[in-house]
């Protein structure tokens, strides 16, 4: 079991180091006066960790017994277990592993370093949990405000970055390589999520949510007029719209075969009247073309669904939140969109990724902590 996020900073005080401060403040002055007249335009909002004298419990949350009340059967059965439902996997309950976050979003299991990277979006920071020994550390701050993670098919890391308006690839030797910043001589608006298909392609969403104020980026404008999903081809980086008649596209998701594309609708956020839904398309990789969109499944207004991932069994997993507290959780639907079941999470939930050596832990982001369950199902190998 680990303990809530503590991080101490301790610089060593010698003659050694002044001298060479001294040197490094005379070099920036220098430096400093041949740019006076430029300005930078500051990140998000940073480096301002939730504090609590009582900070959440980690481990099992309270109440939990086998098996756990938390995980809902839609078609509960007389048997050991909510059957029907992948979630159920024998000893186990819904954990809170990790806590002390403004907003967790975006996780990404990484099996060599068995660790789950997500992003604190309002702290500007992407965290780390090392799930051998609970450890819990700052990847990388300042992280652009970034927001959704993957992985692709040679183990980098793929951001979606608020700040930056741009996704983002970190190098096996740590430089980041730009991906997509522009379409048509314009910026983007604010990356969310994205996904990495077996040619290489990096498809991704464009909503506003990253530049509408100063909590979670840099408020602007938009310069899409359109909020749409992108595909960046990966031999020539070239950018181009898959769809474009979303209202607000958030979550994105491969089914395993990588003949469906799944994408989440958040429209919801900007007027009653605008979905909040998760839509499935027929997808050819070869191609690069999406076709032949339709509602996978509606969610329970006034929540919205902002994650999706899926397992090796086509099924899809859906994070659930924003309305009413007993929606909070997750849901699993079969490939043909019928609800299985939910596990409920004592909170608003952002995003979801299958972690653990065996892919079967369900890692979730919930407001301000992360949290992770054992299932029954493994996540596909698509990231």
């Amino acid at each position: 079991m680990t303990t809530p996020l503590t991080l101490a900073y301790k610089r060593a005080f010698n003659r050694r180091n002044i001298i060479k401060g001294a040197a490094a403040l005379t070099a920036m002055a220098a430096s400093m006066k041949g740019v006076s007249a430029a300005t930078v335009t500051p990140f998000g909002q940073t480096g301002s960790p939730t504090r609590s004298t009582n900070p959440l419990p980690l481990g099992p949350l309270p109440g939990s017994r086998y098996p756990d009340a938390r995980l809902e059967s839609a078609k509960p059965t007389v048997s050991f277990g909510p059957a029907n439902f992948p979630a159920f996997a024998g000893t186990m309950a819904v954990e809170r592993v990790a806590t002390g976050f403004r907003w967790a979003e975006g996780p990404v299991y990484f099996a060599a370093g068995r660790y789950v990277l997500f992003s604190d979006i309002p702290n500007n920071r992407i965290m780390r949990f090392s799930e051998d020994d609970g450890h819990v550390s700052v990847y990388r701050q300042p992280s652009m405000n970034s927001n959704g993670n993957t992985i692709d098919r040679e183990g980098r890391l793929i951001t979606c970055e608020h700040s930056g308006r741009r996704v983002t690839r970190t190098e096996l030797d740590g430089s980041i390589t730009i991906i997509a910043d522009k379409y048509n001589g314009k910026r983007l608006n604010s990356p969310n999520d994205a996904v990495v298909t077996s040619d290489g392609a990096i498809w991704f969403t464009d909503p506003v949510y990253g530049i509408g104020g100063y909590y979670e980026g840099v408020k602007a404008e938009p310069e899409q007029e359109k909020h749409n999903v992108y595909r960046v081809d990966s031999k020539s980086g070239d950018i181009k719209v898959v769809v474009d008649d979303f209202v607000e596209p958030n979550g994105i998701a491969l089914s395993p075969d990588e003949k469906k594309l799944y994408v989440i609708d958040t429209g919801f956020t900007d007027a009653p009247t605008n979905p909040s839904h998760i839509r499935s398309f027929d997808l050819d990789v070869s191609a690069g073309k999406m076709s032949n969109g339709k509602v996978f499944a509606e969610m329970p207004k006034p929540s919205i669904t902002d994650g999706v991932r899926t397992d090796t069994e086509g099924r899809v997993w859906l994070s659930v939140g924003w309305g009413d507290p007993n929606e909070d959780g997750v849901r699993c639907y079969t490939p043909a969109g019928e609800l299985l079941g939910k596990i409920h999470i004592p909170g608003t939930l952002a995003n979801l990724c299958f972690g653990g050596q065996q892919r079967n832990r369900l890692c979730i982001c919930g407001s301000s902590s992360l949290y992770a369950v054992y299932t029954s199902a493994q996540g596909s190998m698509k990231p």
